[in-house]
Formats: C-alpha cells, sequence, structure tokens
C-alpha cells in the first residue's frame, strides 16, 4: 500500500510497523506484551496450571474424596483385665434397684449400717459373708410401742401381714436388746428404733454385692451364670465352706484350677464345667467377641505368672500369640488381627504419584480439584471487587462534591474494618452453623470481595477526576446523552487499560489470602479442597519433616501461579504504557 503527500515530502510508504501504530492500537499493545518475555513465561505457566486444575480432574482415575485402604496386620487390643477390687452388684430380675442407689449401698457398707435410703424407698442390707452382702427392698408391715414397760404390736394399714406368736417374741427380743435385725418364720425383717415406738421391714431380696467376677464358661451358659438366684445360691456356699450347692433342681460342685473357682453342674453323673469364680474383671474390646471362661482363666494365669507373651489356640487350632501390656493395675492383652485400614501417609508410587494424605485421599488429584477451588475464588473476588470498585469510583469521580466526600468517607469507614478479625468472626459462626461447605465457599469469595474493593474505587476515581475534564467528555455534554452512559461507556472504558494491570497483579494476593485462611482453618472445609488447605497439614512438626510429598507441592503451586499472575500484571503494564518504547 502506497500514499502519496501532495506537499514536500513528496512519496511515503507506510510500513507494517507503522501500520499497526495507525490501524490497530490493540495490535501494538499485544506486540509489545509477546515481546516481554517475562510476561510469556507468565502466561505459560498459567495455562499450565488452568489446565492442571481444569483439565486434570478428568484424568484422573480417582475422585477428590476417594479413600483408599488396604490389609495390614495390627497390634489391636483383644481384652483388658484388671484386679476387682470394688463390690458387684447382681439385681433380681423384675425388682427395681438403679445405679444411682449403688453409692448409697456402698456407703452403707462402708460405715456398718444395717440400711440406707434412696430416693423415697428404704432397703435393708445383710450382711452374708465376707465381701458379699444382700441388699431389700424394706417393706414396713408392724409398728411397736413401748408404753408403761408394755409391748405392743399392730400391723401397718393396708398390709396383709399377720403377726404370729414368734414373730411377736422376737421381735420384742430384738427391740429390747436394740438390734438392727431379727429373723423369725424363716425370713428376715429389720428394725428401725425411734424411741418408744419402732418400726418393723419385711425384707425381701432384690440384688446382692460381691467382689467375685462370674465368668460363663461358654456363650450357652451366659445367662445362668449372670442369674441371681445362682449367684446367690453360689456366694452363699462359698462363704459357709460347702463345695456344693443346688439351685433349679440342679447340683453344682466347685473346684479351684490354677486361681479361678470352677463350677461344674452334674448332668447324668458327668461334671460339666459352667462358669468360672475369680477376683480379676476380663473383658473384650469388641462387642462381637464373646470371650470363654478358659480363654479368661488362661489371660489370668499368664497375669498372675508376669508373663508379657502367651499363646492361645484358636477353633481352627492354630497357635495365635497375644501380649500383655501393663499401665498401673490396667493389662491390656493385644494381637495382631488383619484389619483394612487407611492408606495414610503413603508415600509417592506409581499407583499415587503424589502419596496419600492423612485421609488416605490421591494428594495429587486432590491438588488438581483443590486448584479449581483457589483459582475460582480468585477469579470472583476479583471481579466482584473491580465492579464494586467501578461503580463506587466511577460514581465519585464523576460527581464530585458531596457526593464524592461521602463516598470517600465510606471508604475511610471501610478501610478501618480489620480484615482478619472479621474473617476470623465470620468462619467460626459458620462452623457453629455447620454451614455446607460448597456453600461457605461462596460466603468466602463474597466476604473477599466486600472487604477488598476500595482501593479500586479509589484508582477508578483518581483516574475519572482527571478525564472528566477532556474534551471528549465536553463533547458528551454537547450531545446530551444519559449521566450512566457517560460514565460506564466514555469514561470507565479509558480507565479498564489500568483496571486490567491491576486486577491481574491482585489475583495472586487474593489466592494467597484465600490459601491462609484456609491454612488457618478458615476456608474451605473437608471434604473439599484448596491448594491453602492442602498445606493446612503441614501444621505438625512432624508432618513436615517427615512427608514432604504433603505440602511442598500444593506450596509450589501457590508459587507458580502467583509469580504466572505477576509476570502477567508486569507485562500488561508495561504494554500499556503509551511511553513505553520497544
Amino acid at each position: 500500500m502506497e500514499t502519496r503527500n501532495k506537499g514536500s515530502f513528496g512519496t511515503q510508504k507506510l510500513d507494517d510497523e507503522r501500520r499497526v501504530r495507525v490501524l490497530s492500537p490493540g495490535m501494538l499493545v499485544f506486540k509489545r506484551f509477546v515481546r516481554n518475555k517475562l510476561a510469556i513465561t507468565g502466561l505459560v505457566i498459567l495455562i499450565v496450571m488452568f489446565a492442571f486444575s481444569f483439565l486434570g480432574g478428568l484424568f484422573s482415575p480417582y475422585t477428590q474424596a476417594q479413600v483408599f485402604k488396604h490389609d495390614e496386620a495390627i497390634m489391636k487390643e483383644y481384652a483388658t483385665c484388671m484386679l476387682n477390687t470394688d463390690l458387684r452388684y447382681t439385681v433380681r430380675k423384675g425388682a427395681e434397684f438403679p445405679d444411682a442407689a449403688h453409692a448409697q449401698a456402698a456407703l452403707a457398707i462402708t460405715q456398718g449400717n444395717p440400711s440406707f435410703t434412696y430416693g423415697d424407698r428404704t432397703y435393708s442390707l445383710v450382711k452374708e459373708g465376707e465381701d458379699f452382702y444382700t441388699i431389700g427392698d424394706a417393706i414396713k408391715i408392724v409398728e411397736a410401742r413401748t408404753l408403761a414397760n408394755k409391748f405392743s404390736l399392730s400391723a401397718v394399714k393396708d398390709s396383709a401381714f399377720t403377726i404370729s406368736p414368734a414373730f411377736a417374741a422376737a421381735a420384742q427380743t430384738a427391740i429390747t436388746a436394740g438390734a438392727a435385725q431379727f429373723k423369725a418364720d424363716g425370713d428376715v425383717y429389720t428394725v428401725v428404733n425411734a424411741g418408744k415406738t419402732s418400726a418393723i421391714y419385711h425384707v425381701e431380696s432384690i440384688a446382692l454385692a460381691t467382689k467375685n467376677v462370674y465368668d460363663p464358661y461358654e456363650e450357652q451358659y451366659k445367662d445362668i451364670a449372670t442369674d441371681f438366684g445362682f449367684r446367690y445360691a453360689s456366694e452363699l456356699a462359698l462363704s459357709k465352706g460347702k463345695t456344693q450347692f443346688s439351685f433349679d433342681g440342679a447340683n453344682y460342685s466347685y473346684e479351684t484350677i490354677d486361681g479361678d473357682i470352677v463350677v461344674s453342674k452334674d448332668e447324668n453323673g458327668t461334671a460339666v464345667a459352667v462358669c468360672t469364680i475369680s477376683d480379676m474383671l476380663v473383658s473384650s474390646k469388641a462387642n462381637d467377641i464373646f470371650l470363654s471362661s478358659q480363654e479368661k482363666s488362661l489371660i489370668r494365669n499368664a497375669i498372675r505368672a508376669k508373663e508379657t507373651e502367651f499363646v492361645i489356640q484358636d477353633a481352627a487350632g492354630a497357635n495365635v500369640e497375644y501380649r500383655i501390656d501393663r499401665v498401673n493395675q490396667t493389662y491390656t492383652v493385644r494381637t495382631l488381627t488383619e484389619s483394612r485400614v487407611i492408606t495414610m501417609y503413603e508415600f509417592p508410587t506409581a499407583a499415587h504419584l503424589l502419596g496419600t494424605d492423612s485421609n488416605g485421599m490421591d494428594v495429587m488429584t486432590r491438588l488438581m480439584y483443590g486448584g479449581r477451588i483457589s483459582l475460582m475464588v480468585g477469579f470472583v473476588v476479583v471481579f466482584l471487587e473491580t465492579f464494586l470498585g467501578i461503580v463506587m469510583g466511577g460514581i465519585s469521580g464523576y460527581f464530585g462534591g458531596w457526593i464524592d466526600t461521602a463516598i470517600m468517607r465510606f471508604v475511610d469507614l471501610f478501610n478501618c474494618i480489620p480484615f482478619y478479625p472479621i474473617v476470623m468472626i465470620i468462619g467460626t459462626v459458620m462452623d457453629k452453623m455447620e454451614i455446607d461447605p460448597i456453600k461457605r465457599i461462596f460466603i468466602l469469595m463474597a466476604v473477599l470481595g466486600i472487604l477488598g474493593w476500595t482501593s479500586i474505587a479509589r484508582v477508578v476515581r483518581g483516574q475519572i477526576l482527571s478525564l472528566r475534564e477532556q474534551d471528549f467528555m465536553v463533547a458528551t455534554e454537547a450531545t446530551g446523552i444519559r449521566v450512566s452512559r457517560k460514565i460506564f461507556k466514555h469514561l470507565v472504558p479509558n480507565v479498564m487499560p489500568l483496571l486490567i494491570v491491576q486486577a491481574t497483579m491482585s489475583l495472586g494476593g487474593i489466592i494467597i489470602t484465600e490459601a491462609t485462611l484456609s491454612f488457618l482453618g478458615l476456608g474451605v472445609k473437608y471434604p473439599l479442597a484448596s491448594w491453602g488447605s492442602i498445606i493446612n497439614a503441614a501444621t505438625n512438626v512432624h508432618i513436615m519433616t517427615n512427608y514432604w510429598f504433603i505440602w511442598i507441592p500444593a506450596g509450589m503451586l501457590i508459587v507458580l501461579t502467583v509469580l504466572g499472575f505477576n509476570f502477567v500484571g508486569d507485562g500488561l503494564r508495561d504494554a500499556f504504557d503509551p511511553k513505553m518504547k520497544r
């Protein structure tokens, strides 16, 4: 293309560079930008980050919340054992003796009282043997009076009790002697003296207290070993030194084996072990595991022998090794058990290129999905800041006067709000309200955007104050177009190059802010991830020093992304600068 000037300059040829400058200012900006090697480097970094975050998840074989597990033999708690020094209570079926009344019973035993009260009920306490007590529900049946050396008995109203001569004689003897209990007609009665008037209570045994521990030999004998009547008959025989007793029509005998008393039932001349009686309480650590009396005996014998390891044959006849750990007076039995466990902190492998985290999730997949949230938060917050800043700054700069003063004072007031305390308060409120993790992200973006628009508003206001006095704005006054059109169609577009540069450079700062909040536990919550929340695992010194793959990749992604935005921002600033020479 050639142009001819009829003046003294003669014929001139417009070269490619002059054509770009005259015909396409946008191409000139682009040309300046691509000449900046640092800006192109930043652009390449951002392209890689976006591809990794938004396209990587499509090719990853895992999801961001997928938990990986594996089978592993671990030392798992099998049972606990401790020397029983407290009274254990067995309540008769159908009777009421609440757990809260146990403390009152223990206090009465300590003080040697024959009765105690709980609530509006009175209970009797009878010592049957060494560390063996029966607890009865005391029902007032008779009142006794002694007046002028005359003794009289009268049945309580609404009581069906009949006073027999044997009862009257035993009651008079007990009251005269100041006794707390007496027996008559085969039953036990309790006396409560109150001066010349005494109350006599009938005692119905509803519970027993003993320090002995009953363990069923097999699961089929569990009901009988826990039965009140069986235990009462057994304890009564033991307290009297007997070797046999009868219960429910069956005969039982005792035999001491390795420190435990084995109770056997006579079945057609054959002794069948029913349960063991010991002074050690052995309990399973799992509800689905039943420890037989034989297994418990082996555990108790190992503890009595002060062994740290022992062997028990399982149902298949294989030997299973057990280990005993002692803490004070409590013994914990552990054994190797094949368990399905979470693959935590697995070092990088072919299946997991960056290993797994504390939740057994693939770190690289978490980084991909976390990048989406970090980048999305950055762009949404910058867009919201820019929008609010353009609106408020444009109105303030165009109108000036009292409107400008009011908006700027509002900006000053907004700048006085402490950022991190406000965010911490909002984060605490969201934790208390248990806000959904997805909703939490949008609330976080709104808070960051609302708290960060003031600097953009000041920039827009300053630019518009200088632009509104120029010739093109005088022309708009002559045409009579609307105020909104003057601001957003003529003034704001002239500020956009500067805003683009500022927005690009502030993206990195927003990503760092989001990472900081997530690191402090105020941002993105599990199971969602962001680069900041992934680094949060490095608050533990052990993890930081031993599992580099948990936090270093996320930190590097944040550094590269922020550098990329800063490089691109610097390149755009240089490209838009009309005084820049290339």
